[in-house]
């Protein structure tokens, strides 16, 4: 059987999400159209590729064989791409950065205006998802992590800790007592699939049977209710929220030492000295020095 890079990028989607559905909601494709097109490749090796289970898949010893060659090829595919785009401005085209929800939200949606300005030729395409997506496959042109990384193909550019702070709606706060703690707010928290992440293990920690007011597994969501005045929420003191008036206000409330937003900017080699990545990658680190100029502290 002759395998198109079409059926090949199906497969790497699906070993790197572990799951067909998975890899589905990746290529923003149904998991039975994807399941048809993994069936059919299957069908034309004439030897299985993946074994189905309940909590995902395994790779069957072809896959394992068939794993290394896929991966080249999508590097190869990474740098064509990359080929086309140096011939282009040297500012302009498309830069993906993959990021979880809430440094999507509050980092570089913001920042983004700042981009556009100075360089308006570049598109940013932000994928929120605490999904990890691979940059050496070419899923991503930049990520932002929570720590550096330890693959030899990828750049650590920049890292910072970023503060964070408790906030509610302005009306919410002139209700509440003189004197107040964590088990007087109304907490505004994550749920279903994401009700382990961060803060609501250090909440829970803090708070006996810890009951969160309001939960959403959207990031963006859980702001609109606190913006809402359903209650308080652990946020990022980023530059648009010290500096710009809005709805919400930091309470006076010392948060664990535990409870840190270390963010890394990561990139793979092949991608970092790309023009139009380059100047996102020199937006971002400027973003950082500020941060660290704010809070007074140097470089790591």
């Amino acid at each position: 059987m002759e395998l198109q890079w079409d059926d090949l990028r199906i497969f790497l989607a699906v070993c790197d999400a572990g799951s067909l559905s998975g890899a589905a909601r990746r290529l923003k494709v149904s998991q039975p159209t994807l399941s048809r097109r993994i069936a059919e490749m299957e069908y034309g090796l004439g030897e299985p590729l993946f074994v189905r289970k309940n909590q995902g898949i395994t790779l069957t010893k072809t896959a394992t064989r068939l794993l290394p060659a896929a991966q080249g090829m999508a590097q190869w595919a990474t740098e064509a791409s990359r080929s086309l785009d140096a011939k282009n401005s040297p500012v302009s085209g498309r830069v993906r950065i993959a990021a979880v929800p809430s440094f999507a939200f509050d980092f570089l949606a913001p920042i983004s205006e700042k981009l556009k300005r100075k360089h308006p030729q570049i598109t940013l395409e932000v994928l929120a998802s605490t999904q990890r997506l691979n940059l050496s496959l070419g899923e991503a042109d930049i990520a932002l992590r929570r720590y550096p990384s330890d693959d030899p193909d990828l750049i650590t550019v920049d890292e910072v800790v970023v503060p964070i702070g408790v906030y509610a709606s302005r009306d919410y706060a002139r209700r509440l007592p003189g004197k107040y703690g964590f088990r007087d707010l109304d907490w505004i928290a994550w749920a279903g699939e994401r009700e382990m992440t961060s803060p609501n293990p250090e909440l829970a920690a803090r708070i006996p049977d810890f009951r969160p007011a309001f939960t959403s597994d959207d990031y963006s969501v859980q702001v609109a209710a606190c913006q809402a005045g359903v209650g308080a929420m652990i946020l990022l003191k980023t530059s648009h929220r010290l500096k710009r008036p809005g709805e919400l206000v930091e309470l006076k409330l010392e948060l664990p030492a535990s409870l840190r937003a270390e963010l890394a900017i990561i990139c793979h080699k092949r991608m970092a000295d790309l023009p139009k990545v380059r100047t996102v990658l020199d937006l971002l680190r400027q973003e950082f020095a500020d941060l660290r100029k704010n809070q007074g502290t140097k470089k790591p």
